[in-house]
Parts: structure tokens; C-alpha cells; sequence
């Protein structure tokens, strides 16, 4: 018993003693935890080596299993892949068998080239990424939207149409022009860049509207080629354009050019259209024309995708256009342009326009007005352009026409559009391919497609005062400037005769009365006699 209680003593002194630096009573607790904690750090590490030590393993033991299956299956002299490429690839390797002399003697050329190429693979990748970190990040400028300040029509339907007007009023204009806009764009395009003073040397009122859904137009809920042609005649009626109108239409926004020249051809004076766009599914045109036209078509994927997948177009909009930020025109439109187009659209100028285009644009910030514009470019249109080609109209049959033919009593009834059409189309335009220019001329001889070598998609329409200058002259001739305003009736001056005049008018009445007077007593004497 004295031998335990001794025993106990000389652990409790040793203990004190042990820790006379700490407290007596965590002093060996702290360090049993830090002992366990250094353990685990070095458990976790052996584990971590071990882990990748077998993960290497297994993947140069799957990569040599891939090899044998590749040379069992793909890689025989009998495969289908050996028979067409085995042979220049044979000839490919004998021709560079002379870099293998500059590789050292012990190692094998397949598995030294693999192991040069893949280092080289990881090299252009660490470069790709370390650019793309370098290059600074542009700033995102968000998408503003504007307090409402359009004028509106109401359309019988109960619809409001926003529009804009620019140029001389109404009772001096000598031309009336109205454009319908294109693709993501609004009543504010316009002819971008036109000066007031143009427009008042040759006396032209011109007016752009937003189409259905666009700006501050209301949509349509059933809206077609037709019904877009009939909001045109009813904003030419609201906004007193009495006599015909002139059409100016872009890109895209030709089609509403197009639909007005069928629709309503009794109110369309003329069409001008720079770079327009036609159905790419025209069923009128040739194999030849369609080959030329889809080969050179740079917005192909987003035409095909509208035609067969229209559902998700919404999808694609909200990622690019619709998502609140601003960004390059040809990036969201998917376009592919020129050099001269890129120069243009790259100018300041021209950058704010867009921005604040694309603001009005996509200001009900719904993708439904923008996918029915896409699925009507591609769907069936209702008619051709062909129809629209100026021809005689075929008599009509029975016995009561043909006697009227014998006796020349037929008159000659022309169908189509009678006025002028104006088309300017950009040989190095990259969006609307030139070839459409060809087939319009072939379907409209009578209409004027005037060719520009060197122009593009944007070059000759945005922001070129001398371009602006040449389509007027075409179309209008000489600047007459606006019409002279006519004096109300209440405007024209009132003269105080005096006197002496009086007194000569009524001295007129008497003597007119004594002729009168003299007639009627010859006339009794005659009677009498």
C-alpha cells in the first residue's frame, strides 16, 4: 500500500514539474491535440500523394487500353478509316521521316512526337487564356429606356401606331415619303443621318412609324404582310397625306415596301429600296439564284432557324438583344459584314444612332414582336414580287368579248404596279447577297436596279449626305423646294371703293335698266301691230 501512494506522489510531482511552465491542469491536453492535429496533416497529405499516384496509374493503364482497342478495331490494314487515310498518311510520314534525325537515338519517334505535340497543345492553351486575361474588359453600357415622348394614331382596330415626322409640314410638301423601319431598329432610324436642309430643298415630308410591337406601337395579334400594308394606308390617312406617297425602305423593312406595293398600289406614287431582302424560299426564283443567293448568305443559320425552329428564337433574343446591355451591331444581328461596313460601324456616330435605336427598338422588352418579324421573312408572303410586274391583263372569255374584240371596242388593262420602283444593292454587301439584285431584275425588268461597286449593307444608306443627294435627284429630278402656302380666304385684302366709283356702278345699273326697258316697249309695239 506505502508503494502505491509512493508511486502516485512521484506521478503527480513529475507531472507539476513537467509543466511548471503551464498550467497544471490543460498543459498535457494541449499538447496531446497538437500532436493529433500534426498526425492528421500528414495522414491527409500521404493520402492526397497516394490518391494521385493511383489516379496516374489507372489513366496511363486506360490510355494503353484505348491504344489496343484502337489498333484491334480501328487501327487493322482492313478497316475502312486505314484504307482512305492510311495512305497519305504514309506518304505525309516518309516526307517529314527527316525531323526524326534530330530526336536522340534511344527514344521512339511515335512517342516522342506525341509528347512534343501535346506540349505544344498545353503551351498555345496557357497562351490563349493568359491573352484573354491580359486584354482589358470593355465596359458594358446597359440598355436605357426613354420616357415615352412618339405621336399616335389610333388604328380603327383600336391599336395605337407611334410615328415621327421630319422635314416640311404637311400643306408644303411636294413629295410625301413614308418608311417603314427593319429588324431591331424603330420609327427614329428613319434614313439615319438625312439633313433637314435636303429635305426642304426638295420639299419632302417624311414620316417613319414603328412597326406592330416595336417602340411604342401596339402589337398585333394577328399581324401579317397584308395587315402591315393596311396600318400604312391608315397612317397616310391619319397624318392628311391626300395625294400618293413615296415608300423608302431598308434591309429587312422591304418587305412591308413590298407588301404596301401589292396591297395598296392606288396610294404608292413609288418604292425606293437600298439592299432589300427577299424570301429566301421565293418558290419564282431558280436553282441557279438560290444557290448564288444562300452561298453567300451570312445569316443563314438565324434564316433556317426561324423557318424550321421559330420556338427558339425567343430563347437566342433574350441572350443577345433583349438581355439589357448594349453590344456590336453584327454580333446581335449574327452578321458577318465588309471592310467598309466595319469601318462605318465602328465610327462614333454611328454608334450612338444604334444605341439609342436599339433603345426605342426594344422597349417593350418582348421577344414575340421580333420573332414574328423573322417568321415573316421566311414564311409564305402571300404573293411574289413577280406579281408586281407591270402586264397586260388576258380578255376574258365568251361570245360578248370576243365580238368586242372584233369591233376594237377591248381596252388594254394593265395589272401590276404601274409606278416607279428604285433598288440600289452593294456589290460587296455580305448580308443581303447582290445576287438578289439579278433576280429582281429579272421578275421586274421595268423597275431600276442601280448597282454600287464598292458599297456594302450600311455604307450607302447610313450617314453619306452625297448618297442621300443621288436618290433624290433619281427619283424626285431637280430640287423645287417645299409648296407655296395658299391665303385663306379670310387673307385676302378687302378694297374701299370711294365715291366717284359708286357713283360709276350705279350709273352702269340705270343704264343697263334703259336698255332693258327700251327691248321690252319694242317688243309690245311689234306684239300690237
Amino acid at each position: 500500500m506505502s508503494e502505491v501512494n509512493e508511486s502516485w506522489r512521484e506521478g503527480i510531482d513529475t507531472g507539476i514539474r513537467y509543466n511548471s511552465s503551464y498550467s497544471a491542469v490543460g498543459g498535457g491536453i494541449g499538447v496531446a491535440t497538437a500532436a493529433a492535429a500534426g498526425n492528421d496533416a500528414e495522414n491527409w497529405k500521404f493520402h492526397a500523394v497516394e490518391f494521385a499516384k493511383g489516379f496516374a496509374e489507372m489513366s496511363v493503364e486506360f490510355g494503353k487500353g484505348v491504344r489496343d482497342v484502337l489498333k484491334q478495331s480501328v487501327i487493322r490494314e482492313d478497316s475502312v478509316l486505314v484504307r482512305k487515310v492510311g495512305a497519305p498518311c504514309y506518304k505525309l510520314c516518309r516526307r517529314l521521316s527527316f525531323l526524326n534525325e534530330y530526336l536522340p537515338e534511344d527514344r521512339d519517334p511515335v512517342h516522342a512526337w506525341s509528347v512534343i505535340f501535346s506540349v505544344l497543345f498545353i503551351a498555345f492553351a496557357v497562351l490563349i487564356v493568359s491573352s484573354d486575361d491580359i486584354s482589358p474588359n470593355p465596359l458594358v453600357k446597359k440598355v436605357y429606356i426613354h420616357p415615352p415622348n412618339a405621336s399616335r394614331i389610333l388604328l380603327p382596330d383600336g391599336r395605337h401606331l407611334a410615328y415621327h415626322q421630319q422635314g416640311v409640314p404637311a400643306e408644303q410638301a411636294r413629295f410625301s415619303v413614308i418608311a417603314p423601319h427593319s429588324f431591331l431598329s424603330s420609327r427614329l432610324a428613319g434614313i439615319p443621318g438625312i439633313r433637314t436642309s435636303l429635305l426642304q430643298e426638295y420639299g419632302v415630308r417624311l414620316v417613319t412609324y414603328d412597326l406592330p410591337g416595336f417602340g411604342e406601337s401596339d402589337p398585333h395579334p394577328f399581324r401579317d404582310l397584308e395587315s402591315s400594308a393596311m396600318d400604312m394606308l391608315h397612317l397616310s390617312y391619319a397624318i392628311n397625306v391626300t395625294d400618293k406617297f413615296w415608300v423608302v425602305a431598308f434591309s429587312g423593312g422591304s418587305m412591308h415596301a413590298w407588301a404596301a406595293l401589292k396591297y395598296i398600289p392606288d396610294r404608292i406614287a413609288g418604292a425606293v429600296m437600298v439592299a432589300p431582302m427577299v424570301n429566301p424560299y421565293e418558290p419564282k426564283m431558280t436553282k441557279e439564284e438560290k444557290n448564288k443567293m444562300w452561298k453567300r448568305w451570312t445569316t443563314k443559320k438565324k434564316i433556317t432557324l426561324a423557318r424550321k425552329f421559330p420556338r427558339l428564337l425567343p430563347y437566342f433574343y433574350r441572350k443577345s438583344f433583349l438581355c439589357g446591355v448594349h453590344g456590336q451591331i453584327e454580333t446581335w444581328l449574327s452578321l458577318s459584314l465588309g471592310i467598309r461596313d466595319k469601318a462605318l460601324v465602328e465610327h462614333p456616330l454611328f454608334e450612338e444612332f444604334w444605341q439609342r435605336d436599339l433603345e426605342e427598338s426594344v422597349r417593350q422588352v418582348n421577344a414575340k414582336p421580333f420573332v414574328e418579324e423573322a417568321v415573316l421573312q421566311v414564311s409564305n408572303w402571300g404573293f411574289s414580287p413577280a406579281d408586281l410586274k407591270v402586264q397586260r391583263k388576258r380578255p376574258g372569255k365568251g361570245i360578248l368579248h370576243w365580238i368586242k374584240s372584233l369591233y376594237g371596242q377591248t381596252e388594254d388593262i394593265l395589272s401590276g404596279f404601274l409606278g416607279q420602283i428604285h433598288v440600289w444593292q452593294g456589290m460587296e454587301d455580305m448580308v443581303v447577297p447582290p445576287s438578289t439584285s439579278d433576280f429582281l431584275q429579272r421578275v421586274l425588268p421595268d423597275a431600276m436596279v442601280h448597282r454600287l461597286l464598292y458599297e456594302g449593307h450600311f455604307t450607302y444608306f447610313y450617314f453619306c449626305d452625297e448618297c442621300h443627294r443621288q436618290i433624290f435627284s433619281t427619283v424626285f429630278g431637280n430640287p423645287q423646294g417645299p409648296l407655296a402656302p395658299e391665303p385663306e380666304a379670310d387673307q385676302f385684302p378687302i378694297k374701299k371703293y370711294d365715291g366717284d366709283l359708286q357713283d360709276t356702278i350705279m350709273s352702269d345699273v340705270a343704264t343697263d335698266e334703259e336698255n332693258a326697258s327700251t327691248l321690252v316697249n319694242s317688243d309690245k309695239e311689234g306684239f300690237i301691230d
